[in-house]
């Protein structure tokens, strides 16, 4: 075996999203900022992204967090999430999967029952309390960065579809939030398939239609996913979550910026104040638990503090490796995984 590169991985998930996390191999990006790592990652040099995600090394059902050192005092370890379509700003699930990664193999110390993990984000500081007994990460408890609502009931024009409104939310991205029954879809397996199509159509919609505007980070000015929504029951504050990922697959977890990015709608509909926690279950019924921690300002908006929390497991370590003879240095894709769009 010869390899002219190679990169350590520990593969987890946290309530069944995946969420590998680059451990070695990579010793920094350029930037001052993780925003402005991730800025060199999407527009210089996407080759980590590219080898850690396309096939033969990674697929389209995944997320690779890159670990970076951190870029302010006040944390301990930066990352950034890197999708098939590019670097992204937040990700809930990944920085559960992050914080768990980091203690339980022991970059970071643990201490029991509860350690502080501070993290630099593109998005900004997210603070993880990790729970943890017997050398474990029981549950990450995260506090996000703050979420808004940008738009209530957005009407959209939908191709094969129709007229349907939407709302649009920033939770760490921005995302359009659609009833799922409006679509003639429920938020379970058997219906993955048909929310992907039919997010395809809407988010193509929603990307000409609506526009959005960060009072803090331009570079978070488009909407990123679609996420279809339900409530579990009338009177009871359970919800789910169902959001489509780009190259067209769904979360198999709640979606952890989703569902703050849903707290801020719900805060703002008056349906849940602050205090108040709730409920939020995938399309395969796993959980993340949410609650508007505090209200607050993000450019003169009214917002809220999100608190999250999750379960994170690690499943795998894997060294990924390119030899120099290798005619696909940084893999490939295909329509028939990747769906027809070409990705970037």
């Amino acid at each position: 075996m010869r390899w002219a590169k190679t990169v350590t991985v520990v593969g987890a998930h946290a309530e069944g999203e995946v969420g590998r996390v680059v451990v070695g191999g990579v010793l920094d990006v350029p930037g001052a900022t993780m925003l402005e790592k991730m800025r060199y990652l999407n527009e210089r040099d996407d080759s980590i992204r590219r080898f850690t995600l396309f096939e033969p090394r990674g697929s389209a059902q995944m997320t690779v967090n890159l670990l970076l050192p951190a870029t302010r005092q006040d944390a301990d370890a930066g990352f950034i999430p890197m999708q098939p379509d590019s670097c992204h700003t937040m990700s809930g699930s990944n920085a559960m999967c992050v914080a768990t990664v980091l203690l339980e193999t022991g970059i970071l110390s643990m201490v029991e029952p509860e350690t502080t993990v501070r993290l630099d984000t593109p998005a900004g500081l997210v603070t993880a309390l990790a729970r943890c007994r017997d050398g474990r990460c029981e549950s990450v408890t995260l506090d996000m960065v703050p979420s808004f609502v940008e738009h209530l009931e957005h009407p959209v024009e939908v191709e094969g579809i129709g007229d349907i409104t939407v709302d649009v939310a920033y939770g760490g991205v921005y995302l359009a939030f659609v009833d799922a029954a409006s679509v003639g879809v429920s938020v379970r397996p058997l219906h993955a398939r048909e929310m992907v199509e039919i997010a395809g159509r809407i988010k193509r919609a929603v990307s000409e239609q609506i526009s959005v505007a960060h009072p803090e980070i331009p570079s978070s000015n488009c909407i990123e996913y679609v996420l279809f929504t339900e409530r579990e029951a009338l009177g009871e504050r359970e919800y789910r979550n169902g959001n489509v990922i780009h190259p067209g697959r769904i979360d198999r977890s709640p979606c952890g910026t989703g569902t703050c990015a849903r707290l801020a709608i719900l805060h703002a509909r008056g349906e849940l104040q602050v205090g108040q926690k709730a409920i939020f279950r995938s399309t395969i019924d796993s959980r993340f638990d949410g609650e508007v921690l505090s209200e607050t300002a993000i450019g003169g908006r009214a917002g809220i503090v999100p608190r999250i929390s999750g379960r994170a497991w690690i499943y795998g370590l894997y060294q990924l490796g390119v030899d120099p003879s290798d005619p696909y240095p940084l893999g490939y894709t295909l329509a028939d995984t990747w769906g027809p769009e070409p990705i970037p």
